[in-house]
């Protein structure tokens, strides 16, 4: 393995650790801050598999480290809904431009975010139709372009969910997302058989990166906790449009 080579995969590696802390203390999962820094090391199909096996491991994680704080109501509002939709938009990916869908995404998170931080009182509001639209789009999103988790936040922050259990109950909807998802990928040949061997690192650092989180959010009130949510979507958002416009 050469020298610039081995750098590459320690850089692909360390932004996938802190890519699952900032997840974990953002609380809308790893996926949305680690898709766009693993396509600066690989084509869009490849980044597309291995975020998502990481991711999965990162949610089991969160469960495992949030689970007293399990929403099961809303899990099954958000989840039947967001699994469905997952399915379609994952057999869409060969077929609809990816840019144009992360721009439409970018400019409804710049707009929520902005809003919301700006009145603070402000809530998507929380209603079963709420819990519906928002796991189906979050879930076509994640299927189709690898991220739902912003969008998800999105809607999921109107319930108003303490610190413990809006982790949680995300990363069960990100989890039912991850395994409808990743076989159709699998299905597709979008991950070849010399990064295999990424797996089990990326599952090492997933259980680490969301142990390391957990010890983040305990320190952070639950109004801080909501503003670094609106800023992370807010400059996920931004960078989706900065990837349209280039």
């Amino acid at each position: 393995m050469d020298v610039l080579l081995g750098e590459k995969i320690f850089l692909f590696f360390l932004s996938a650790f802190i890519a699952e802390i900032l997840g974990t203390v953002a609380g809308f999962g790893s996926s949305t801050i680690f898709l766009p820094l693993a396509l600066l090391f690989f084509d869009f199909k490849t980044a597309l598999v291995l975020v998502a096996f990481f991711h999965i491991v990162g949610n089991i994680g969160r469960i495992s480290f949030f689970k007293k704080g399990l929403d099961k109501t809303l899990l099954i509002k958000f989840g039947i809904p967001s699994v469905i939709l997952t399915l379609i938009g994952a057999l869409l990916v060969s077929y609809i431009p990816q840019n144009t869908l992360k721009g439409i995404l970018g400019a409804f998170l710049i707009i929520y975010a902005l809003y919301s931080l700006w009145k603070e009182n402000f809530r998507i509001k929380a209603s079963t139709a709420t819990a519906i639209v928002g796991g189906g789009l979050s879930g076509f999103l994640a299927g189709l372009i690898g991220t739902g988790g912003a969008s998800r936040g999105a809607f999921l922050t109107g319930f108003g969910l303490p610190k413990d259990k809006y982790i949680s109950t995300a990363a069960a909807m990100a989890l039912a997302v991850d395994l409808t998802r990743i076989p159709v990928y699998l299905n597709e040949g979008f991950l070849q058989r010399q990064y295999y061997w990424y797996l089990p690192v990326l599952f090492i650092l997933a259980f680490a990166g969301s142990f390391t989180g957990k010890q983040i959010v305990k320190r952070f009130p639950y109004a801080v906790f909501r503003k670094i949510v609106l800023i992370a979507i807010l400059l996920v958002g931004a960078k989706f449009i900065f990837d349209l416009v280039l």
